[in-house]
């Protein structure tokens, strides 16, 4: 069974796999949160696959958070409980793997895509190379929650990614107490959830967006 927490916001709720970085799916309701989580769990099975993991999609919902604008915006921005609890080493090194399989989803879907998506019904959305940008800079500032600093690489500079990355994924993957690296930053298992969901969730939207 899958452990899940909601998080829930005035006008959005995400339903967030807690042990499962990557896979968190929203909703207006928690209900349709959780559907649709059950619904993408067998777009998240291929990238647990990577990982060398198997997905459960039935669901306990351990914890109900309350969000604020971050949620409403869009993006899962609430602490678990359990993200202050120690992090042993087989743990995270499960976690580093998820990880690294959500960016090694993104990184081949975009291969695969053009640089034009479609656009939304109101002509919204980034195209290709500028979701790219988008994710790599996000990352950046992400790291320097966990005390991973970097410049924001240029989409091709890829040594730079690959420099970022590499030194994400030495925080992400190392055991942990609990306690956030730097001060006023965020817990790691937080990190690795926020990471992960920002690379798959952008996967999967360049995915339905090809033209």
């Amino acid at each position: 069974m899958t452990q899940v927490y909601l998080e829930i916001g005035a006008k959005r709720t995400f339903a967030m796999a807690l042990d499962w970085p990557g896979w968190g799916r929203s909703g207006r309701t928690a209900e349709e949160a959780l559907e649709a989580l059950a619904e993408y769990a067998t777009r998240y099975a291929p990238v647990a696959k990577k990982a060398g993991l198997t997905v459960d999609a039935t669901f306990d919902v351990v914890e109900s958070l309350p969000g604020n604008a971050t949620t409403d915006f869009g993006a899962p921005a609430a602490f678990a409980t359990a993200d202050s609890e120690p992090v042993p080493a087989a743990a995270a090194k499960r976690t580093a793997a998820l990880v690294e399989a959500c960016w090694d989803t993104l990184t081949r879907v975009a291969a695969r895509s053009p640089e034009e998506l479609r656009k939304g019904p109101r002509g919204g959305g980034r195209d290709r190379d500028k979701m790219l940008t988008h994710v790599v800079e996000s990352e950046a500032a992400y790291g320097r929650k966990i005390g991973v600093k970097h410049k924001p690489p240029a989409l091709d500079d890829k040594a730079a990614i690959k420099a970022m990355r590499a030194d994400l994924i030495a925080v992400l993957g190392a055991p942990s107490d609990g306690t956030p690296p730097v001060p006023n930053g965020w817990p790691v298992a937080y990190t690795a959830r926020r990471i992960a969901w920002h690379a798959l969730d952008h996967a999967w939207e360049m995915q339905d967006r090809r033209s």
